[in-house]
């Protein structure tokens, strides 16, 4: 009998955008999230934030709130608003951060708290975005989400977090070491995606390395809030819109 893989999931998606409040506030309209938790523990890497809840996964917009800051540098050397960051949550953390620490990727913040364990990958190594490793306890909790999610579930707006896509000048190559670092498989060449438990990340080729980023967010919504809309453009990423299953 086959052991299953141990579950990764794509947990929250992160904008950086100049200016945090307008970003929000049309994120919020746009999917009609609820009202977003603001978190303080942020204030540690000179930021403020707004995170919405879509079900059990999270959407957030990081702003700069101090100066000479990993966001502010982003921002200026991307010329605006992006995609910034991937949280995943994986049952086998421990697994994870070795296969990293193997393959010489640099760890630039990690924690390890009873409900939660979080380690934030270099981007420079990972390519593409700020790639987060994370364990929740119970699994499906998230502390990230706020109080109410800390140590125990909830539930957020309807919707889901479906996906994420990541444009970088080597597609191939930069899926396979998510892929391994992540512990799962990739599918296809052209177009590398990888199969996560209930999401995909999808990878995309640019051009320009000054161009790589996380490019686009998909996401699950109900008729009422899709409302026949494909995608839209918001904090520098297209949010494509899915009917949810």
């Amino acid at each position: 009998m086959s052991v299953p893989r141990p579950r990764v999931r794509l947990r929250q998606a992160v904008i950086v955008a100049a200016e945090l409040e307008p970003v929000a506030a049309e994120l919020q309209s746009a999917l009609g999230l609820r009202k977003p938790f603001r978190d303080p523990g942020v204030g540690q890497f000179g930021l403020s934030n707004v995170v919405f809840a879509l079900e059990d996964c999270f959407l957030e917009v990081i702003s700069p709130a101090a100066p000479d800051t990993a966001a502010g540098r982003y921002l200026e050397r991307h010329g605006g608003d992006g995609g910034y960051m991937a949280l995943f949550d994986l049952e086998d953390l421990d697994g994870a951060r070795l296969r990293a620490r193997q393959s010489g990727v640099r760890v630039v913040w990690q924690i390890d708290l009873p409900d939660i364990s979080g380690t934030h990958l270099h981007p420079a190594d990972m390519r593409g975005a700020i790639v987060s490793l994370d364990r929740s306890e119970p699994y499906g909790s998230w502390r990230w989400g706020g109080p109410q999610w800390t140590g125990r579930k909830d539930r957020g707006a309807p919707g889901r977090l479906a996906g994420i896509t990541i444009a970088v000048a080597d597609p191939l190559a930069v899926a396979e070491r998510w892929a391994h670092v992540l512990g799962v498989s990739v599918d296809g060449a052209r177009e590398p995606l990888l199969r996560l438990d209930g999401g995909e990340v999808g990878f995309a080729a640019v051009d320009d390395e000054s161009a790589e980023g996380l490019v686009e967010i998909a996401l699950e919504l109900p008729p009422e809030l899709r409302r026949e809309r494909e995608a839209i453009e918001l904090g520098g990423v297209r949010l494509r819109l899915l009917d949810a299953a």
